[in-house]
């Protein structure tokens, strides 16, 4: 796998890059947030290993930027803060897993190998088309009755699953592990703060809700 490391603590660093290229990894590594983004921008990483804590640019702004960019290498942040919140923001603004320090080298291993394990996103139709909204995932644009609606990167990516399952009732469990790739309850109203604030820029300006809420089970996009 090609993994790039982004941390600043040089002892860390070394240590983490030297194991994983002695079990035979290609390994690119960053002091800091600036230069990070850039080689996780510029180069085609199987893995990113982000501390949260980054001088020039810090870890979590550093996944927002890569996630709004449309970059989807399986990112690994690595934190001395161990708190569920933190953790729930951590995956929230875009990683796909959380390693609290200090750590176990073999544990990071397995973490990094699973990240790797994922498939590849399939490649799919550009535009989504249900009722008056129309997106395009190639440019992650969004539009009702042809007016345009700014949504943040997950408000976009919780739209787009409710149209990909346009026929179905989507459940909080079934939006979490899809939107937010959570396997866990994080024991917030993650999702229903989300969900307002989509509804609230979708909504403006037009009288029919574009998102039904199904009592008990869920929610759904409206066709009609």
């Amino acid at each position: 796998m090609r993994i790039l490391i982004i941390e600043d603590d040089s002892e860390t660093r070394d240590f983490v890059a030297r194991g994983l290229r002695e079990i035979g990894h290609a390994v690119s590594v960053a002091a800091d947030g600036r230069d990070g983004l850039f080689q996780a921008t510029d180069g085609g990483f199987d893995a990113v290993v982000v501390d949260r804590m980054l001088p020039g640019l810090d870890g979590l702004s550093l996944v927002k930027m890569l996630r709004a960019a449309g970059n989807s290498s399986p990112i690994l942040m690595l934190t001395a803060i161990g708190r569920i919140a933190d953790r729930v923001e951590g995956l929230e603004a875009g990683a796909d897993d959380y390693l609290v320090k200090p750590f176990a080298f073999s544990e990071l291993v397995a973490r990094v190998n699973a990240l790797g394990r994922r498939p590849a996103p399939q490649m799919e139709t550009a535009k989504l088309a249900v009722g008056d909204i129309e997106i395009d995932l190639h440019r992650r644009t969004v539009h009702r009755a042809g007016r345009k609606v700014a949504l943040q990167p997950r408000e976009f990516a919780l739209l787009a699953e409710l149209m990909r399952n346009r026929h179905r009732v989507m459940t909080r469990t079934m939006l979490l592990e899809r939107v937010w790739d959570f396997d866990f309850e994080p024991k917030t109203n993650i999702v229903e703060t989300h969900l307002s604030r989509l509804r609230s820029k979708l909504n403006a300006g037009f009288d029919i809700d574009a998102i039904e809420t199904v009592r008990g089970a869920g929610y759904m996009i409206r066709s009609e």
